[in-house]
């Protein structure tokens, strides 16, 4: 089932990190949604840093998103979960959607969108919007125009856009019909993290 309030997730302000110490930190600031993106884990070693995590934001208003490692999900008893292209063709969606995960699908182009849409996926992400160095991407910049392109076909599915977007450029997004905003470097690599969160939430704040 979708989440009970498609509108509060995922929540515009969308960090995405590596670790739990990232997760917890963000957390403690006040994040509602923050997506774990921990690579080249053992099954086991996921299990245990995505419990490690939901553990840390017990009791707090945040939401943990778990990329990628859908068995350790289910086991660890998570809510939410990303999938990426080829993590999807793996999953077992009637598994997933069992365990009573949301999910998230990460989308490049036409082919990359059909196929999410075919997962009935609780939002849709849509990215690089700008370049990006954190990870090799085999394809170009999408561009502010594709995110206004995006909104209009999937409709009241929710867009995340992601890919090299700061803070200073986030109006623009929301404006060109972006929901959420997932953000990785332009927090993990600043050089206040902390203040650059809070002034991230206050852009949520200002537009509710």
């Amino acid at each position: 089932m979708p989440y009970p309030d498609r509108h509060a997730y995922p929540d515009r302000f969308y960090p995405v990190v590596d670790s739990v110490a990232w997760v917890a930190r963000l957390a403690l600031l006040g994040v509602g949604t923050i997506q774990l993106r921990a690579k080249n884990l053992s099954e086991s070693d996921a299990l245990q840093t995505i419990m490690d995590a939901l553990e840390i934001i017990r009791g707090t208003t945040a939401k943990l998103v778990v990329n990628d490692y859908w068995r350790a999900a289910i086991i660890a008893k998570a809510e939410h979960l990303h999938l990426g292209q080829e993590d999807l063709a793996g999953a077992d969606l009637k598994a997933i959607r069992a365990a009573g995960l949301t999910l998230g699908i990460s989308t490049h182009d036409d082919e990359e969108l059909a196929t999410a849409l075919r997962a009935k996926p609780d939002y849709i992400a849509l990215g690089p919007i700008f370049p990006t160095t954190l990870k090799s991407m085999r394809f170009a910049p999408q561009g502010i125009a594709k995110i206004t392109e995006w909104k209009q076909r999937i409709g009241n599915i929710p867009l995340v856009a992601i890919g090299g977007i700061q803070l200073e450029q986030a109006r623009e997004i929301f404006a060109a019909g972006a929901d959420s905003i997932a953000v990785v470097s332009d927090v993990t690599q600043n050089a206040e993290p902390d203040a650059r969160v809070r002034a991230w939430l206050g852009l949520k704040a200002e537009a509710a």
